[in-house]
């Protein structure tokens, strides 16, 4: 069988930042996929499912109520790996593009204070399964890194 893109990654020289992961076009419309990198691939702590589910709901609630993003987002979710997130944008976008909305959304969960959208029994299957603390903990350090961003942050490793 042929490889998915995803799996032709080299993960082994791979570090945080924001990829570009994809371009897929639907009818005439271009769905870019980034690669939200949060952890270095096999060399640490992957994020727990709780705080990566919180993570989950916080960015795919800021980024479905943003006024420019509302109706460009596609999907915001976490990889299997548990290393970071993908989000699909409609449009034909680089990773320089969703640099100032990435920042925004780990931003916000990083500050974020209350309950936890989508966090009850009735709206979440796993609602149980959330640590906003350490989502926090995880959006501040994320936060850093795209306040420091370089070449190698941005393009995947060869």
């Amino acid at each position: 069988m042929k490889k998915i893109a995803s799996f032709t990654v080299n993960h082994i020289d791979l570090l945080r930042g924001v990829y570009l992961s994809r371009k897929d076009v639907v009818g005439d419309q271009v769905l870019t996929t980034f690669d939200l990198r949060m952890k270095e691939p096999n060399r640490e702590p992957v994020l727990n499912t709780a705080e990566i589910h919180t993570l989950e709901h916080l960015g795919a609630t800021f980024l479905r109520n943003h006024p420019e993003y509302d109706e460009k987002t596609v999907y915001f979710g976490p990889m299997g790996c548990r290393t970071g997130f993908y989000v699909i944008f409609k449009g034909n976008l680089e990773s320089k593009d969703i640099l100032s909305i990435v920042t925004e959304l780990f931003d916000f969960a990083a500050s974020f204070e209350g309950e936890i959208p989508g966090g009850s029994a009735r709206d979440c299957g796993n609602y149980l399964d959330m640590n906003l603390p350490m989502a926090k903990y995880e959006a501040q350090k994320y936060l850093e890194l795209l306040q420091n961003l370089g070449d190698e942050n941005l393009v995947y490793p060869e």
